[in-house]
């Protein structure tokens, strides 16, 4: 998919968020964290020109064909307010909500992206991904993210009834770091697999910012000379954010 704003009005900022992991740790929590996101996106509205969701928006997403999680509806409200006011918002799957099908792009006219992508906004050029399976590490789960990508798993899936399939999902997802409230392990320095994937990357094209999630961990860290890789962190921990207002990119924290 192609997306790029090619001239950012004055006024107009560029919202990056990811990893909500809607769902968990119980439903009181995250009822709680739901709004304080539907807060922030109301502040990011007033000068949105567009809004960018990185990834594990939900602690667990499959959708059958007439059936998605009960749940997150003032999430969804919020969200349809947005684009339907004109505001592009685009969501990238994560590793915990890779089972996204055709229900975001048809009621609420949200692209959903499964692979990173290169795009500019103004003058400036970003990677954005969500950075599950990327880099030299996450073996275990490249190998199950190749078992949840399979189109006859995903059909096999399908044919669990929605109350034994999302009800064992749900079990499964609460036994997540995350969801045992977890913060990820210690920052690695140069060990990194996602600021090794960046530079990667660099070497054979040129990004101004590279902009990721899943690691948990707020990260603002340069690649080479004239680039830099932010992780977004996450909001049950954090709350972190990224905004590109057509001069800097800054990592912020929301605070109501």
């Amino acid at each position: 998919m192609t997306f790029r704003i090619n001239e950012l009005l004055p006024g107009k900022k560029v919202y990056f968020a990811s990893d909500f992991h809607l769902g968990v740790p119980d439903a009181e929590t995250s009822r709680a964290r739901e709004q304080k996101i539907v807060r922030w996106l109301e502040t990011a509205r007033q000068d949105a020109a567009a809004v960018l969701l990185v990834g594990d928006i939900f602690d667990f997403w499959f959708e059958y064909r007439h059936t998605i999680p009960k749940g997150f509806v003032r999430l969804q409200g919020k969200l349809a307010e947005l684009t339907d006011s004109g505001i592009p918002v685009l969501l990238f799957t994560g590793n915990h909500d890779m089972w996204m099908f055709d229900y975001f792009p048809t009621e609420l006219n949200i692209p959903v992206l499964r692979e990173p992508i290169s795009t500019t906004f103004g003058d400036k050029t970003f990677y954005i991904g969500h950075g599950d399976g990327l880099g030299p590490g996450d073996h275990t789960y490249k190998l199950l993210k190749r078992v949840f990508d399979n189109k006859a798993c995903q059909w096999l899936f399908g044919r669990v009834h929605p109350n034994l399939g999302i009800g064992v999902a749900n079990r499964w997802s609460r036994r997540s770091r995350i969801s045992n409230n977890k913060k990820d392990e210690a920052f690695m320095g140069e060990e990194e697999w996602l600021l090794q994937y960046c530079r990667e990357v660099e070497k054979v094209q040129h990004h101004d910012y590279y902009i990721f999630g899943h690691r948990h961990l707020p990260l603002d860290l340069p690649i080479g000379d004239s680039s830099r890789y932010l992780n977004l962190g996450e909001w049950v921990n954090f709350c972190t954010y990224a905004v590109y207002d057509g001069d800097t990119l800054q990592l912020k924290t929301f605070e109501d």
